[in-house]
């Protein structure tokens, strides 16, 4: 066997590298939740699905259905000839447009149902976040703006104490100044 070069040892630490990078992605990529959240609604869908269904074939067909002369699914059009059932079998050309019929309107209950108990207040509650953390920055701002005149207005007195000169006064009386220069200043 011959010995490996340097150039084949960091090759092989590369691939292993890779490959170790490739599994901690894929993992993390498991458990972040956005794919977990994204399982459990697919799972919840498929149920919830299950019930569309069965309220439109329970109850919405057989109720469409006592409008006409049958069920909603069982309403089709011949395209070719007659349709004829045969020994159970349909023999012509059929358009089942009756399900069809069926599968919009399974679609237009499901879409109602998430839009109006989870997509609209789901929207409300947003909509109510995004106004309270505004008037929140609005409350921050405000309370910068006046920190900032209250410091101006300590600074502005404190100046003002100090007198028109770097610690120098007049009047009658003797002191020290508040800027550390001597001067005169009126005693009370």
């Amino acid at each position: 066997m011959a010995p490996h070069t340097a150039a084949q040892a960091t090759k092989g630490t590369l691939v292993a590298e890779n490959k170790e990078s490739l599994l901690a992605g894929f993992k993390a990529f498991l458990m972040r939740g956005n794919v977990i959240d994204l399982a459990v609604a697919v799972v919840i869908g498929a149920a919830f699905t299950n019930i569309v269904n069965s309220v439109v074939k329970g109850i919405i067909n057989p109720v469409v259905g006592a409008f006409g002369t049958k069920d909603l699914e069982s309403y089709s059009s011949c395209i070719k000839d007659s349709c004829v059932v045969v020994n159970g079998e349909v023999q012509g050309i059929q358009i089942q447009w009756g399900l069809v019929l069926s599968a919009i309107l399974s679609f237009l209950i499901t879409a109602a149902v998430v839009y109006f108990l989870m997509v609209l207040p789901m929207a409300k509650i947003l909509a109510k976040r995004a106004a309270h953390d505004k008037a929140k920055e609005g409350v921050a701002e405000t309370m910068e703006i006046s920190e900032l005149e209250v410091l101006k207005e300590i600074r502005d007195h404190l100046v003002s104490q100090r007198g028109p000169a770097a610690g120098t006064g007049t009047g009658t009386g003797t002191g020290t100044g508040s800027g550390g220069g001597s001067g005169t200043h009126p005693t009370p």
